[in-house]
């Protein structure tokens, strides 16, 4: 053990540490570690000011605590102790980090929190990488340039009115425009969820901004001859492209749950397959009509993790090749129409699927569940085709 070494100034005294030092050149010298002994209440005390460099500065810097404290001492005024002394220290420091962060909190910008804070969480979370993909480039296009730099406690109701004239203007969809306003209320949401903000949430039902009117639903499906046409055309095309959509047109299943399909999802002897990580969250059972056996049957099997529709690198596919955008085309489907919504896409295979049930008489309590959709309020847009079934149903009372 090292031998004590009085100070210059009285009440200190220090150890010099065995290897460590302190300073360059001539001013180099062993490391101190400085103790003040001063008595107080009729009894001596001793107490560890530490290390030069870790808890003091120098000797000056020890100097200045134990003589604070000896003048406390002498005014009666607190703290009397080193222990005291640092923890009135370690209060403030506390008080004054806390003053900091929410000082920072106040000003921190939309744009900070959705890059920094609510994007990595999306994309570690959502199920589909384009989801997230989707968000960030909504954020980049729109919601950055109107609302981005500004400090979240500024944003209000007519920043956001601004992103939905901005995108009116440049004809973007209603469904879009909605999408876009819910990323930004999702953001507050986060945002008060971790504490990171306090305040009204300017895109909630309470922030007075209105929706435009989603009018997004599709009536348009295919008859069967269309179908049969593009069925052909489609397989003359791509034999792959031709699987995919036989499959979503004698299933109803979407376009990512075509995507997904594992090889392990299959029951061929039940001709079934069990489509996971649906729109709904829920898993779904859909039945294989004999053609959807007889391709999948003429398909040579995977690993049971195997994709069973994979892209040309072996990865899941994102989105639907362009091919069936010319084939659509060469076969004039589209040809005249102009309202988007009856145009024919991927997804109105699955739309027919549903419409041929409906005319076909099926309830529709039972299309809701082959489609897998959360209320029936979905499968209502297929009543009208069901209630024309009934009609003619109710008209044979005519012909008896």
């Amino acid at each position: 053990m090292a031998e004590w070494t009085k100070s210059k100034y009285a009440g200190l005294r220090y150890r010099e540490h065995a290897t460590k030092t302190i300073g360059v050149g001539r001013s180099k010298r062993p490391l101190r570690y400085y103790v003040m002994t001063f008595k107080w209440q009729g009894k001596t005390h001793s107490e560890a000011l530490g290390w030069e460099g870790e808890y003091v500065r120098d000797e000056e810097a020890a100097r200045k605590i134990s003589q604070k404290l000896r003048d406390n001492r002498k005014d009666n005024t607190p703290p009397f102790t080193l222990a005291e002394y640092r923890n009135d220290n370690a209060a403030a420091l506390e008080a004054k980090t806390q003053e900091e962060q929410i000082e920072a909190l106040k000003n921190i910008t939309f744009g900070e929190i959705f890059a920094e804070r609510y994007l990595p969480q999306v994309q570690q979370n959502r199920r589909s990488v384009r989801g997230a993909e989707g968000e960030e480039s909504l954020f980049r296009l729109w919601i950055s340039p109107a609302i981005g730099s500004r400090p979240m406690r500024e944003i209000m109701p007519l920043h956001l009115e601004a992103i939905k004239k901005a995108m009116l203007k440049a004809g973007r969809s209603a469904r879009s425009i909605q999408y876009c306003l819910a990323i930004v209320r999702q953001v507050f949401n986060f945002a008060a969820i971790n504490r990171i903000f306090i305040g009204l949430n300017p895109a909630g039902k309470t922030g007075g901004v209105k929706r435009p009117k989603l009018e997004n639903s599709r009536t348009r499906f295919l008859s069967r001859q269309e179908a049969s046409d593009l069925l052909a055309e489609l397989a003359r095309r791509s034999q792959d492209l031709y699987d995919m959509a036989l499959f979503s047109l004698y299933t109803g299943a979407r376009a990512g749950e075509v995507f997904s399909l594992q090889w392990a999802d299959f029951n061929l002897s039940l001709a079934l397959a069990t489509l996971k990580g649906t729109k709904s969250g829920k898993n779904r059972t859909v039945y294989f009509t004999d053609d959807v056996k007889a391709m999948l049957k003429d398909k040579k099997p995977g690993a049971p993790d195997d994709l069973v529709f994979p892209g040309r690198d072996g990865k899941k596919i994102v989105q639907i090749s362009d091919s069936f955008n010319r084939a659509v085309a060469s076969l004039k489907l589209n040809e005249g129409v102009t309202d988007r919504r009856q145009k024919v896409i991927f997804h109105t295979l699955r739309h027919t699927y549903a419409s041929w049930l409906a005319i076909d008489g099926v309830d529709l309590y039972h299309i809701k569940e082959l489609l897998g959709h959360s209320t029936i309020t979905l499968t209502e847009r297929y009543s009208h085709l069901s209630d024309s079934v009934l009609k003619q149903a109710a008209l044979r009372i005519q012909n008896g």
